[in-house]
């Protein structure tokens, strides 16, 4: 029997006798061995997740195979995915615009003068470059280009300059529109517009303690401030006249949502049409040229982050037919029922896998197990998400796998090795963030709930 949408889950999970529930768990044995084994030998991620999953319903006898390429494709007829791919081309289009140049010339003006120098610049330029490019690793091969090697040539030890820009980039997490926020809403089903507002605080906290810890560090370093003096009101007007339309862009976002204009994914189409309007006729940077490397770029982004977001579907539906958040719950349940004993647990399983995956992959296998534990143990589901998406980023930096770090390192000639040594500040720090997170959830919950 075959039935079309989502029933058909139910109707198997009803009809599954005992005997196939033992035979699913020695498929799914199958399908991690497949999992393991593709991923050692350098597959793509998506290629992995896709082909491991599809073995599970091939050893199945008791499903269709239909079912499997069903799931497949349902997330291509998902309204609120749809933003996802919108933003990819918002970011790229923004990215050409000029809008990273006078970003930072108005960082320079807003934090020049204080200690630490280009260290200061590049934290708040990550903050800024938040609700703009969307993407960690986007942000740190950037800056390391922009600030990094002007670091470097100024006498920045290498590897403090790569550990300032890399874990700068984790600001990108929590500044709207982030891609991560998009796919947890998504895969969660949780409010993405609420999501976004919930990123503000947490995203200017972060700033706040990054630069608190660059300050303590260029202070020992005798690292002296990029500018002389504090700027004038003239020279900071002028420079945000110049930044005015690329400053307006996360705000123009969260109105538009907060007054319910837009959805978060009408919202995304919007502001698609402001940055193009912007870089075409503000900023006078995107030709016809441009405009087709922006296009270029987002489809080969929109095609690895869909392939993603496909195949991680089966493998969801693949978790909910084994009922993993079940027997996952009743293991971490076996050590501790004290609600932070569980989120602690739950949170250094998410540490570990960033230090493996990708975040955008970690979001979307992990998300349907964790967030029912969470919710049952009493956690609000955008408070976990906020937690969650940051500290997925926190595996760029660290090794085995490292996206950001490797790519700072790269950029900048930087032993990896030097650069763990050069970190230990920073996660001192970060962590620190996480635990203030975990204390205190208004720091995320409060604009969501005063304006929504």
């Amino acid at each position: 029997m075959f039935v079309n949408g989502g029933d058909v889950t139910v109707i198997y999970l009803a009809g599954m006798s005992g005997e196939n529930c033992c035979r699913s768990g020695g498929n799914m044995l199958i399908a991690v061995i497949i999992f393991v084994v593709l991923l050692c030998i350098g597959m793509p991620v998506g290629m992995v997740i896709a082909i491991s999953s599809l073995s599970y319903f091939f050893t199945a006898d008791f499903l269709p195979i239909g079912i499997a390429f069903q799931k497949f494709s349902a997330p291509t007829q998902s309204f609120p995915i749809l933003a996802t791919p919108l933003f990819l081309l918002v970011g790229n289009l923004l990215n050409k615009s000029g809008v990273t140049g006078r970003l930072l010339d108005f960082a320079r003006v807003i934090s020049g003068w204080m200690i630490g120098g280009l260290a200061q610049i590049n934290v708040l330029l990550a903050c800024l470059l938040g609700g703009v490019s969307g993407s960690a690793t986007a942000d740190a091969a950037m800056q390391a280009r922009v600030l990094g090697l002007p670091m470097v040539a100024r006498g920045y030890p290498k590897a403090f300059s790569a550990v300032v820009i890399a874990f700068s980039s984790l600001i990108t997490a929590t500044i709207p529109p982030s891609i991560l926020m998009i796919l947890y809403g998504f895969v969660g089903n949780v409010s993405i517009g609420k999501l976004f507002m919930a990123g503000i605080f947490p995203g200017l906290l972060l700033t706040a303690i990054l630069m608190l810890t660059n300050y303590l560090l260029a202070r020992k370093m005798n690292i002296k401030p990029e500018t002389a003096s504090l700027p004038g009101r003239q020279e900071v007007w002028r420079s945000f006249k110049e930044s005015f339309w690329a400053l307006m862009f996360p705000v123009v976002l969260i109105v538009v949502i907060r007054l319910g204009i837009f959805t978060t994914t009408e919202a995304g189409a919007f502001i698609v049409l402001y940055s193009f309007i912007i870089g075409r006729y503000i900023y006078k940077a995107l030709d016809n040229a441009v405009l087709w490397e922006v296009l270029k770029e987002t489809i080969n982004d929109v095609g690895v982050v869909m392939l993603l977001i496909m195949s991680a579907a089966i493998l969801g539906h693949i978790t909910i037919l084994d009922q993993i958040p079940q027997q996952l719950a009743e293991t971490i349940l076996a050590f501790t029922e004290n609600k932070y004993g569980i989120l602690f647990l739950l949170l250094t399983l998410i540490a570990v896998a960033g230090m493996l995956f990708d975040g955008s992959v970690i979001i979307l296998l992990l998300t349907p197990i964790l967030l029912p534990i969470a919710i049952e143990a009493g956690f609000d589901p955008i408070h976990f998400g906020m937690i969650f998406v940051v500290l997925t980023l926190l595996g760029a930096n660290t090794p085995p796998v490292g996206i950001c770090m490797y790519t700072v390192c790269g950029i900048l000639n930087c032993s990896s090795v030097a650069f763990v040594r050069a970190s230990l500040p920073y996660l001192i720090a970060f962590l620190s963030f996480i635990i203030l997170l975990v204390i205190f959830p208004q720091i995320a919950l409060f604009l969501p709930s005063l304006l929504m």
